[in-house]
């Protein structure tokens, strides 16, 4: 998340021609422009689909519910180029595959057989990929028709209510600022405030995280009615003062200047005290600890009230260490009234006048749950299940949106975007779950390291929601709670019966309250009440207990998925598999916003608990190939190629150690006749090429954003694939496997520091594969050109070797990011790297050649 650029008082200049260059009559913007969001989201060369849809909805009139989202394709002529070279190309690699087992002609009959196997398995890889993007969608919320249909005239909404869950753990490692920021944008988003309640889970259970929330809380009484009277995005203030000030587009330019200095002024002050907590927390404790005279709580974190936290303490003591504390449940911003709230005018207490706009806040919680040693915690899935249950005796709403501690709302129509898709009446009913891309802040100029990985959100995502939709991606994705529970979609449930989940004990635990609210869930299609706060304590403790979870089917078939590293992927392909489908919903600006790991080793351990949990999903009982009827075929193919892609870099570093071989022994050759083997290799690559060509101009992408995935993926083959399959056959021998790291979010100031983790390097194991194959790289020209030098080779073994060369040059090209990475800070001279590789280059060549002619 983006610091301030400037001083409070710097950006005046700014803010004022902002406002002069505005229309002071200008309406706050709802978003409402059908056609200009369409223009920025969907691009020329897609189309519409549902012309004769909307037709036939414009003609039955009131009769019919407006549809609330339009559906795009690509353009017919591209489209079908994109898919007539895809029909190229298989029928190029099965001519390569028939020819070769023709030709069974080789240095090595062992390396033979292993690259036909390895050829088989990426032409097959490939074809799974291909067929999941030979239908893409685009789809696009109609925010106008939705406003339409459920914001009456007397400011009273209809739309559902909603819960909104946020995670965190560590106020070290996931920097408070940041969560903070995500609460302030949660809050102020533009959904009715007595529609929606938010449930901030403190998995550490830290008074600094409690009292930083009730700050937070107390400053969102100014923000929020801020955001509302002057329009302002995003609203998570740390960005939003942090970026250039956009034009103004409120009702009252003449009092925004000062009402921005004000509510600047007044977040600094909010750092600040954010900053000192910990210190005044600490100084608290002491004085509390120094009078009392029980020899128990000597150690004991106190509150502001005089009451101990019973979360975790500042020094470990017997039954308040880390992982060991029980159960607390605070409400911070009560249920507010169904009836518009005025503010105060200005005065001496009351900086802003707020007196003609609605003050309400929504509902904000704070939980964490109940913590032994002698219960598995299940990380942050079991922390997403105990929000389930305590948001379903708390407000029990229809449906749900999950964020991280380190994800804020970049655009506040984001809620009511994906309500389109929830509520419209075509497929509404049976979506499951609405996926939002992801996008990032403070990626370096060039995305390095493929944090955007743009060919997976607008190329392979578009492609799913053309079939079933997209898989889950972790965060930033809203729920129909029903779905989670295990209920099946309207489609599957014969003759339009209710929903139907079983309610026994065994399935959902013994707490009455939580099943009556789940059979309230299951046959509610979309409640309109407001969410309530009324409900026993002691039930609220009890399912958040260690020991709720026992004996019931929590982590299973009901909530988020456990024991798999991707629970993210897992948990939505179990709901694809009972036969719910989703939706993937791309705004401008952007939904929201993410802190990228920007770290060459946090991001390589992000790659690793992906690829091994991909493994692990497809050696579990979530195995696609043993999904039933429900899922549709090409679904099916899709969550299969999501499990098996770590299995390529086995193939793949044996082709990287190939030309190793040709240069040490003269001459060595995988295939003869090794003219016609280069001809066909360079057919399958030049398709391959012009399909991402086209892939790119669909998806709306550029040349640099396909390269930058291309480098990815070979970094990601050479050294962190290989060790996920280890970790999985480590997994399968009964032993613990490989450690997936959790990787802290640093938080720094000015545009230098923000980019300062980039140049740190953390070797770790994980590092070495691929600096092994960059070393036999680098090696293996200087080895070719000492032979060329010594005179051991003629001019046609030169010119053959030249194109192994151009393979070891490539794959330096691919590997050059990671290049970058482990040089620290010197990679801000990237010259230097060029340099280096000369040197080693030159080096080993003349070695070379003083060996050759010693003997």
């Amino acid at each position: 998340m983006p610091s301030p650029a400037a001083t409070a008082g710097g950006d005046h200049g700014n803010i004022a021609l902002a406002v002069r260059e505005a229309d002071p009559l200008l309406p706050a913007p709802n978003n409402d422009d059908d056609d200009d969001i369409l223009a920025g989201v969907v691009g020329k060369h897609w189309v519409p689909t549902d012309e004769k849809e909307i037709l036939a909805s414009k003609e039955c009139g009131a009769g019919r519910p407006p549809l609330l989202y339009r559906t795009f394709r690509v353009k017919g002529m591209l489209i079908n180029l994109y898919r007539f070279l895809t029909l190229i190309k298989v029928m190029v690699v099965i001519l390569f595959f028939t020819w070769r087992m023709e030709h069974r002609d080789s240095d090595s009959m062992w390396l033979w057989w292993i690259s036909v196997v390895g050829d088989f398995w990426f032409g097959l890889t490939w074809l799974l990929n291909q067929i999941t993007k030979l239908k893409p969608r685009k789809c696009v919320p109609k925010l106008s028709k939705l406003r339409e249909q459920f914001d009456l005239s007397d400011e009273i909404s209809n739309l559902p209510i909603l819960d909104v869950f946020i995670t965190t753990c560590d106020p070290i490692g996931e920097p408070m600022l940041y969560t903070m920021n995500s609460v302030l944008s949660i809050l102020a988003t533009d959904y009715p405030a007595e529609k929606y309640a938010t449930y901030f889970s403190d998995d550490g259970g830290s008074l600094i995280h409690y009292e930083g929330l009730l700050e937070t809380a107390k400053f969102a009484a100014l923000w929020v009615p801020f955001c509302w009277k002057h329009c302002v995005e995003p609203r998570a203030p740390e960005s939003y003062f942090g970026r250039n000030v956009r034009p103004y587009t409120g009702n009252t330019p003449n009092e925004f200047i000062e009402d921005h200095r004000q509510m600047r002024a007044e977040y600094e002050e909010l750092k600040s005290r954010l900053d000192g907590l910990s210190a005044v927390i600490v100084k608290r404790s002491e004085a509390f600890n120094n009078a009392n005279t029980k020899e128990v709580h000597v150690n004991a974190t106190w509150m502001t009230d005089g009451t101990q936290w019973q979360g975790t303490w500042i020094e470990q003591s017997k039954g308040h260490m880390k992982g060991n504390h029980p159960a607390i449940c605070k409400v911070m911003l009560n249920q507010p009234s169904n009836d518009p709230e005025l503010g105060m005018p200005a005065s001496s207490d009351h900086p802003l006048d707020l007196s003609a706009v609605d003050v309400r806040l929504p509902t904000l919680v704070y939980l964490a749950r109940e913590k032994r040693p002698q219960y598995s915690h299940r990380k942050k899935e079991g922390a997403l299940n105990v929000q389930l249950r305590v948001s379903a005796l708390l407000s029990n709403a229809p449906f749900i949106i999950n964020f991280d501690c380190d994800h804020y709302v970049n655009n506040s129509q984001a809620f009511r975007a994906a309500m389109c898709f929830m509520l419209d009446p075509r497929d509404g009913d049976d979506t499951a779950f609405v996926q939002f891309p992801q996008s990032f802040d403070d990626v370096d100029p060039t995305d390095r390291y493929c944090n955007h990985n743009r060919m997976f959100f607008d190329a392979t995502l578009l492609g799913l929601n053309g079939i079933q939709g997209p898989s889950f991606i972790g965060t930033g994705c809203m729920f129909r709670r029903a779905a989670i529970y295990g209920a099946d979609p309207p489609r599957w449930r014969p003759n339009d019966a209710k929903a139907k989940v079983l309610h026994m004990p065994t399935i959902f635990g013994k707490s009455t309250a939580f099943i009556n609210s789940v059979a309230a869930t299951a046959n509610q299609e979309r409640s309109l009440a407001s969410p309530t706060t009324i409900v026993d304590e002691t039930e609220l403790a009890s399912v958040m207990t260690g020991k709720y979870e026992d004996g019931t089917e929590w982590g299973n078939d009901v909530g988020w998925v456990y024991n798999i590293a991707t629970e993210d992927v897992v948990t939505g392909f179990r709901l694809h598999r009972a036969g719910w489908r989703s939706m993937y919903c791309a705004m401008e600006p952007d939904a929201f916003r993410y802190t990228a790991q920007i770290n060459l080793t946090a991001r390589l351990y992000q790659i690793l608990r992906w690829s091994g949990g991909s493994l692990e999903m497809l050696f579990s009982r979530f195995c696609p190939l043993l999904a039933g009827r429900r899922i549709h075929p090409v679904q099916r193919i899709a969550y299969f190629n999501m499990t098996i892609y770590p299995v390529s870099s086995f193939f793949l570093v044996m082709y990287d150690l190939y030309p190793v071989m040709w240069i040490l022994y003269g001459q060595f050759y995988i295939q003869r006749p090794f003219q016609m083997f280069a001809v066909f290799v360079a057919v399958v690559i030049a398709t391959a090429e012009m399909i991402g060509m086209v892939e790119i101009k669909w998806a709306g992408l550029t040349v640099l954003d396909w390269f930058h995935s291309e480098q990815l993926y070979i970094i990601g083959t050479t050294g962190v694939y290989p060790t996920a399959m280890l970790h999985v056959l480590l997994r399968f021998l009964g032993l613990k496997g490989v450690s997936f790291k959790v990787t802290a979010k640093k938080l720094t100031g000015g545009a230098r520091e923000r980019l300062a983790e980039l140049y740190d390097v953390q070797w770790v194991p994980l590092l070495v594969p691929t600096v092994v194959v960059m070393a036999v790289n680098v090696v293996s020209i200087g080895v070719a050109a000492g032979k060329a030098i010594a005179g051991r080779w003629s001019s046609a073994q030169v010119a053959w070797a030249a194109t192994g060369l151009l393979f070891n040059m490539w794959m330096l090209l691919l590997l050059y990011p990671f290049a970058l990475g482990i040089m620290g800070r010197w990679s801000k001279r990237p010259y230097i790297l060029f340099v280096l590789l000369a040197v080693v280059g030159a080096a080993t060549a003349s070695v070379y050649v003083a060996i050759a002619r010693s003997m």
